[in-house]
């Protein structure tokens, strides 16, 4: 292994101490995450728009900083990609729709500020779909994201070109958002973690409708310790975000590191498929091993029965009313200046009654209070985090699974939007592979609002995953994808501004 590899195979926490240390330099690092970059995006397509000469120009007063001794943040000096869906200081921002092809703000919005006043040095966007609708990342500015696993196969949604960049070590951390599983799916496929925060723990001002708790923002990383890195240092409360609230960090959690958990005192429910959920067999199966490969960890570990009949409806209501309110001005404007899914998502919204509405924040009341009760019993509850192995980004959506044909684009995110409708904190575990070698993802439940417990536990079972090849985080062969014949870059017909689909040139001047 040459010593870029090692250098970018490093965790955040360990570049974190290695900056302070000065035994590696911010230049460095940055450099080495452009030349990974630039030589893995054709393959694919995780960043779009990339800013790399005021990155250089932020490593290089990062180095100047840890000379004197200075420290600005917690992510001071590590490189970052941010989703194409948070809005940039005088980087492009498209959110994958041609209406925002020239979109470059004025501003960072106050997750972006928080990363970067924690001195995190953003390289560029990463890719999404159109408006963030779905689960493959494909668009019609940027093109498809590839899986670093196999580039002809999907890498999950919304925030596939996050999940994508860190798989193969492009920047140490990225961020993430989670709808119905925008932030867990991709980090089940591609093998990284991610965490669906509680809503208002990381504060998001770009949701027109504030008081709803279904969109979160928050960390994607290689690891539980770098996520919670990249927590600790923007959750907290903002006017931006009335859901906000601080960070609770227990007594034994004050000094900054993030304890492992006893998993020897904990109490775990586990479901392959919430009860309605529609899962793939084989992967119902790859769950099943996982569990009892894990089991004898924990002080209990039993299946749950749920019941949660209602969910589709409340979710398919609850997500057309956020995009009604985020669509309105552009579909009342041109409804063919929408793609296909944000138009459908628009439009299913604009079709319902207040009486819909009304029954939708009531039911998702009842599924709140009904799951909160499991934590009577159980300290974490376990399931797959997607129902099927990788499918090409051709294809997409899942269209049935086990023969059973899904309803919608979306139904085939059921085992994560059932989570979302709770507002309980959950994780995107790295479990080793599937049934086809493709990452598995182990979707990781905790308390309401117990991200700080949850994050703690899910560092101890990260340790024990580690221990076998059954469960160990799956890495893709960086030797195999550089002599892939995937070129991504070849599927966007009109990109913006001055770069191709991998955006490596776009706005490259700022």
């Amino acid at each position: 292994m040459s010593d870029t590899n090692e250098l970018l195979g490093a965790s955040a926490v360990a570049l974190s101490s290695m900056l302070d240390t000065r035994r590696i330099s911010a230049v460095e690092l940055l450099e080495a995450c452009i030349e990974r970059i630039e030589a893995l995006n054709p393959k694919i397509n995780a960043f779009t728009a990339t800013c790399y000469a005021r990155a250089r120009r932020e490593a290089a007063a990062a180095d100047a900083a840890f000379g004197r001794g200075e420290r600005k943040g917690l992510l001071q000096g590590l490189p970052i990609g941010i989703k194409d869906l948070e809005e940039t200081e005088g980087l492009l921002t498209t959110y994958g729709s041609p209406l925002f092809r020239d979109n470059v703000p004025s501003m960072d919005n106050v997750f972006v500020r928080r990363l970067r006043e924690a001195g995190a040095i953003v390289v560029g966007k990463t890719n999404v779909p159109e408006m963030g609708a779905g689960a493959n990342t494909f668009n019609p500015v940027w093109g498809a994201t590839g899986n670093p696993f196999d580039p002809r196969l999907n890498a999950g949604g919304s925030s596939g070109g996050s999940a994508a960049a860190l798989a193969v070590d492009m920047v140490p951390i990225a961020s993430g958002s989670d709808t119905g599983g925008s932030l867990r799916i991709p980090a089940a496929k591609c093998g990284v973690v991610g965490l669906r925060t509680s809503p208002g723990l990381v504060p998001s001002e770009r949701k027109p409708l504030g008081w709803t708790p279904l969109a979160v923002v928050g960390p994607m990383a290689r690891n539980v310790e770098d996520a919670w890195l990249q927590l600790a240092a923007t959750a907290g409360m903002s006017g931006t975000d009335p859901l906000s609230y601080p960070l609770p960090i227990p007594q034994a959690g004050r000094e900054g590191a993030l304890p492992c958990a006893d998993l020897s005192r904990l109490r775990v429910g586990y479901t392959e498929d919430f009860g309605v959920c529609e899962v793939d067999d084989a992967i119902r199966e790859v769950f099943r091993a996982k569990v009892r490969a894990l089991s004898t960890h924990f002080a209990l570990c039993e299946p749950v029965d749920f019941d949660l009949a209602d969910a589709h409806r409340t979710f398919d209501v609850l997500r057309a009313e956020a995009f009604v309110a985020g669509l309105r001005e552009a579909y009342e404007r041109d409804p063919d200046s929408l793609g296909p899914n944000p138009r459908a998502n628009y439009e299913m919204g604009a079709s319902l009654s207040l009486g819909d509405c009304v029954w939708a924040h009531a039911a998702q009341t009842r599924l709140f209070r009904q799951f909160q009760r499991l934590f009577d019993r159980y300290d974490l509850i376990l399931s797959p985090t997607t129902p099927v192995s990788p499918f090409p980004w051709a294809q997409p959506h899942a269209k049935a699974i086990n023969g059973v044909t899904l309803d919608n684009y979306y139904r085939w995110l059921a085992l994560t939007y059932v989570v979302t409708l709770v507002t309980n904190p959950a994780l995107s575990l790295p479990c080793g592979p599937d049934h086809a070698g493709m990452p598995f993802g182990l979707q990781v439940v905790g308390r309401f609002r117990g991200d700080f417990e949850l994050l703690s536990a899910a560092r101890a079972l990260e340790a024990v995953c580690d221990a076998s090849p059954v469960t160990r985080r799956p890495k893709p062969d960086i030797a195999r994808l550089l002599r892939s014949d995937v070129d991504l870059r070849t599927l966007v017909t009109h990109p913006p501004g001055q770069g191709g689909a991998a955006g490596t040139k776009a706005a490259a001047a700022v």
